[in-house]
């Protein structure tokens, strides 16, 4: 008993030990920057460092609260996030329910395969592949358009177009990789209650309404409650890859605001970093609110809790 007791514990320490390098690198790179926040109350002076620079206290979150571009930046934000997080969970939906509904089983396998390759393909690329396909003078999506009679639309330079642009881009690129979720519920459906239902003469359309559906509310709530916590990420890595200045009216969000103000400079090309993380440290407390609200609301009415 002592030996089976002792080989037990030596076999969990073998286990925390493999820990160790992640939780060394978690604190260098994650908790280790968070001593930087203090930037966003210093009028900071790079020559000075962190802790020689001049203290502000909350005059630069005024100062971003009464700038043009932040507000901008803020509803961007808001309106192309909720947007993709709508048509982000709808579009899976669908897709998986009408995946569920083939059964030839070859045909559903190259259908997923075929859905899912967009998402493991970066942003970095997706931009090059979608500027030449939605080029105004020689894209293939405007050479159809004209075809049929219609003027040429400039997706990725018009600011009317642009959000919807990024948004229907995140959804094609992202939704075969979601359908994989909800396809996984509906694994755990009892065949017995379809054929049960085609006994009572329901279509496929009446089962997959009163069965189907049903089995995929209870994830469907809680993928939503906990999707609340992305509201104010709108996706850097894809916008900041194709938008450019006559799109900021509309394209411009808080992340990318944050890497133009903090990396780049937007005042004589001078990077202002107390404003930038101002910016960035106001995002992460929503941030934070939210996901908090969100893991409770996913508790309450889906029953998920971590621990």
């Amino acid at each position: 008993m002592a030996k089976s007791t002792r080989r037990a514990r030596s076999v969990h320490w073998g286990l925390y030990a493999m820990l160790v390098p992640g939780i060394i690198l978690t604190l260098i790179y994650s908790y280790g920057p968070l001593m930087g926040l203090v930037i966003a109350f210093q009028k900071f002076d790079f020559t000075k460092g962190l802790f020689g620079s001049p203290w502000v206290g909350f005059d630069n979150f005024k100062y971003i609260f009464n700038l043009r571009d932040f507000r901008r930046a803020l509803g961007n934000t808001l309106s192309i996030s909720s947007m993709k997080l709508v048509f982000g969970m709808a579009f899976p939906i669908v897709v998986s329910l009408l995946l569920n509904e083939i059964r030839f089983n070859g045909l559903k396998r190259v259908i997923q395969t075929l859905i899912y390759l967009p998402f493991f393909i970066s942003w970095v690329i997706l931009a090059g592949i979608m500027g030449d396909l939605l080029s105004p003078s020689t894209g293939f999506l405007n050479g159809i358009l004209k075809m049929l009679g219609f003027k040429g639309v400039y997706f990725l330079g018009n600011a009317s177009v642009f959000p919807a642009t990024m948004i229907v881009l995140d959804v094609w690129k992202g939704f075969g990789f979601g359908t994989i979720l909800y396809l996984a519920a509906l694994t755990g459906v009892d065949p017995s209650l379809y054929e049960a239902a085609s006994m009572d003469g329901a279509n496929r359309f009446h089962r997959m309404w009163h069965i189907t559906m049903p089995e995929l509310v209870p994830i469907i709530v809680l993928n939503g409650t906990l999707s609340l916590g992305n509201i104010l990420n709108a996706g850097f890595d894809q916008i900041t890859n194709m938008y450019s200045t006559v799109v900021y009216k509309s394209g411009d969000i808080l992340d990318t605001l944050v890497y133009r103000v903090g990396i780049i400079g937007v005042r004589d090309s001078i990077p202002q970093y107390e404003i930038a993380t101002s910016i960035g440290l106001f995002k992460s407390l929503v941030s934070f609110a939210l996901i908090s609200a969100s893991y409770y609301l996913a508790h309450k009415f889906a029953d998920y809790q971590i621990f």
